[in-house]
């Protein structure tokens, strides 16, 4: 994907100016040199993705969706993120926390933090309320009473000591990881500890379908496994030094909650 410049030509199978496009209606359609029509038309989010400009790989929009929505994130929220890459999920936050709303990241390379800045920059706009920190995150972070975190690293469970002191209580974790191995770590870790629960693992595939006259089907090619997405929520921490004796519903014999509904 490349950016309309001034005095410059679009080949397409034919030729266009790039002068021809500006100030044109989006939703128009126009004609190369070949007389070849080609829409003019902004591209969304699930178009940029792919085609952003990256060293490491970035988190695409089959799973930004679940991401932001398990993740709870809303207007107005103060969101971290841990492990930044390209900006592709950064992107999407500030989307969705609005300008009320802060997002600030955690990258470990300068190289990554600084092509985040230059694709926020040119695919989002002006970013007040984002602060990018280029540091070691399992040294801790700086905020707290943050409402969620996501948290796209190689050892999350190693951050969950960090990341507890700066969510609030009730707030939203949500790692992303790409093996089975790193799946089961990270879960197992989440489990050690009493300060989170609700945990949810799960991924998302998606498939798309052609339908052409007759032809309804799906493409032979799809979007399978990409990574696992965690889900967990910050508790109160429990006293494990006096341990609750487990609750248990006892069974009067004649309770109907294994019966069928009508």
């Amino acid at each position: 994907m490349k950016m309309l410049r001034a005095g410059k030509k679009l080949l397409i199978r034919g030729e266009l100016r790039a002068d021809d496009l500006f100030g044109i209606e989006e939703g128009s359609r126009v004609r190369f040199s070949t007389g070849e029509a080609f829409l003019v038309l902004r591209p969304t989010y699930a178009d940029l993705i792919p085609h952003l400009p990256r060293a490491s790989q970035v988190i695409y929009p089959k799973d930004t969706g679940p991401l932001l929505i398990w993740g709870d994130v809303f207007p107005g929220a103060t969101v971290i993120e841990g492990g930044t890459g390209a900006g592709a999920l950064t992107i999407a936050l500030l989307r969705a926390v609005g300008p009320a709303g802060r997002v600030i990241s955690y990258e470990l390379r300068e190289d990554f933090a600084d092509a985040a800045r230059k694709n926020v920059a040119a695919f989002f706009g002006d970013a007040p309320n984002w602060t990018i920190k280029v540091r070691d995150l399992y040294g801790g972070f700086d905020e707290t009473g943050v409402d969620r975190m996501f948290l796209d690293l190689a050892e999350p469970g190693r951050a969950l000591a960090v990341a507890a002191a700066a969510l609030r209580p009730g707030a939203a974790l949500v790692c992303y990881v790409p093996t089975a191995v790193q799946l089961k770590d990270t879960v197992e870790a989440i489990q050690a500890r009493s300060d989170f629960g609700e945990i949810e693992s799960f991924e998302t595939l998606l498939r798309h379908w052609q339908v052409k006259g007759m032809s309804v089907r799906p493409h032979f090619r799809m979007i399978a496994h990409s990574a696992f997405i965690i889900v967990s929520r910050k508790l109160v921490a429990a006293d494990m030094s006096h341990p609750q004796e487990p609750f248990v519903i006892a069974d009067s014999g004649d309770s109907d909650l294994d019966e069928p509904l009508d």
